[in-house]
């Protein structure tokens, strides 16, 4: 199939044939934080016109104390009938045993440049799906968002969430020696941050990281973003998306990521779990992704890496009824579930 120029959104790589039709009606894309509250706002309308599918799933939301005598909410989703903290029970209260089987737990944080992305109470579409396909009792996190909080709220927030789904297991229904961290864009690069920090803090113990399309590195595209034409109407996402992300994000006047703001940054990456990082062709988040698994196996960490061709970042929310779209997610979904229920010979 032929593709028109504009649509070759790398140097030799084009759509794929499949996704041609999506491509092409997507709306151009502009800047989300001219009026950040405005982008969340709209995403919010967007996600209550399509009210996610609750079908065998539960949720309950919690709150968390920090430091400074505020509070991180979490919402956990567990399939119905399984493990049952009782009701009423919040973060501050020792809740009693599960009556049902322990089951692994996936720590979810969510996508969308640190600053937006956050759903809807109980309607978190890719929790629920892992926690019926798993299954597994699936944490999502209502992480600080940026700019208003710039790093290291965020991440310091999905740590503390692990610490109290770990220390809570068993009467959340969770079975501490089988927990995994995921993430798309942003949240694979909280989820990369997250295992890199229960390694040097001396846990939790995290069984697997999931690394979707995962935003690891301040510096990708910083060159491409700075040659930039300002005029130039865009799609998808660009190096110029990535490093307006990473501007408001990291700290105002910081020269330069650290590597739990960025883990690409980090210098030592051994000893970390085993990890599945899934790339797009067409994502200006590629390079990076690839550069840190391979730097995952030179450390010796299993990794399993996944890259989608002829896709582009974001791809699989435009055309979710594509072959390509449900071969990924069910390459990402298998290689979770095979973390958390190994086949012992």
């Amino acid at each position: 199939m032929s593709v028109p120029p504009q649509m070759q959104l790398r140097s030799a790589m084009q759509v794929h044939p499949e996704l041609v039709p999506a491509f092409e009606s997507l709306p151009p894309s502009s800047d989300p934080y001219e009026d950040i509250e405005g982008t969340r706002e709209r995403f919010h309308k967007m996600l209550a016109a399509f009210p996610a599918d609750r079908t065998g799933v539960s949720s309950e939301r919690f709150e968390i104390p920090r430091a400074d005598g505020s509070v991180l909410t979490v919402e956990v989703y567990r399939p119905e009938g399984g493990a049952d903290t009782g009701p009423g029970q919040d973060a501050r209260g020792a809740a009693p045993e599960g009556a049902g089987r322990a089951l692994p737990a996936v720590l979810h944080f969510h996508g969308g440049g640190y600053a937006l992305g956050r759903s809807l109470p109980g309607q978190d579409r890719a929790a629920i799906a892992l926690c019926r396909e798993l299954p597994a009792v699936v944490v999502t996190v209502e992480y600080r968002l940026a700019p208003e909080h710039r790093y290291p709220a965020g991440v310091e927030d999905c740590y503390l969430a692990l610490g109290w789904a770990a220390e809570r297991a068993a009467g959340l229904g969770i079975d501490p020696a089988r927990i995994a961290l995921t993430g798309k864009s942003a949240g694979g690069g909280l989820s990369a941050a997250v295992a890199l920090m229960a390694r040097d803090r001396g846990g939790p113990a995290v069984v697997h990281q999931s690394l979707c399309v995962p935003d690891v590195d301040d510096r990708v595209g910083a060159d491409e973003a700075a040659d930039a034409e300002e005029d130039v109407e865009t799609r998808v996402t660009t190096a110029r998306d990535i490093q307006r992300a990473w501007q408001h994000y990291l700290p105002e006047g910081a020269a330069a990521a650290d590597a739990y703001a960025a883990a690409a940054r980090a210098t030592d990456l051994s000893g970390l779990p085993p990890a599945y990082v899934l790339v797009c062709d067409l994502d200006p988040l590629r390079e990076a992704g690839l550069a840190y698994a391979r730097r995952l196996m030179d450390a010796g960490v299993p990794v399993t890496v996944r890259n989608v061709p002829g896709a582009w970042h974001g791809f699989e929310m435009y055309a979710p009824d594509t072959r390509v779209a449900k071969e990924m997610t069910a390459h990402w979904t298998g290689q979770l579930r095979a973390a958390l229920y190994p086949v012992v010979g």
